[in-house]
């Protein structure tokens, strides 16, 4: 399995001057999930997605000796779409902005999927992230109930085809460590308070 983190977006949303996954919480953010999935020992590679939205972010986690598969910048969905043709074996796709990811968690996630599921997505219930503070853009109704993304997937880009949809299978997992995924300033002060 590939560890694919998404690191080329130009945090917007975020307002600051600086590069959005080099904040620094402790380190740098994205150096938390790097460091998760390396902990994790379950990926055969590890590899940042970047682009020209991030130039220092991409300097950085090549610094560090990971693999950079250059993406036009035009957005996560973007950007994720046109990276999957690259790889042959199952991904664990995650956004380099999520500080309390850890491999125990990652581990949790890899077991609780289907291997036979084309894409799965991983989410948290509207009503816990709003316990932490946190808040988010987009909701998907779920078994009846509104959850957000979390940015982690599962997929398999070997039965992907670009013509035909693909069925997403979620799981809902209320879990702190990839609840906070830090888009705005507030939630970058929310966990710099924590």
């Amino acid at each position: 399995m590939i560890g694919l983190v998404m690191c080329g977006g130009k945090g917007t949303r975020m307002k600051s001057s600086e590069e959005k996954l080099l904040l620094l919480y402790k380190k740098p953010l994205i150096e938390h999930v790097l460091n998760a999935l390396e902990n994790s020992e379950i990926f055969s590679n590890i590899v940042c997605a970047t682009s020209n939205n991030a130039p220092k972010t991409r300097e950085f986690v090549s610094s560090l000796g990971f693999d950079i598969l250059e993406t036009n910048g035009n957005g996560y969905v973007d950007d994720l779409g046109k990276s999957l043709s690259t790889f042959q074996e199952s991904i664990f796709v995650t956004s380099g902005d999520m500080p309390l990811l850890d491999s125990d968690i990652i581990k949790k996630i890899v077991k609780l999927v289907n291997e036979e599921n084309v894409w799965t997505s991983i989410l948290v219930r509207k009503n816990f992230l709003q316990s932490l503070g946190l808040e988010a853009e987009f909701f998907v109704n779920y078994n009846g109930e509104e959850c957000a993304y979390t940015g982690i997937s599962i997929i398999d880009p070997t039965q992907i085809n670009k013509l035909q949809t693909v069925k997403e299978s979620h799981i809902v997992l209320d879990d702190k460590r990839i609840a906070v995924n830090l888009n705005t300033k507030k939630d970058y002060d929310l966990i710099c308070t924590t």
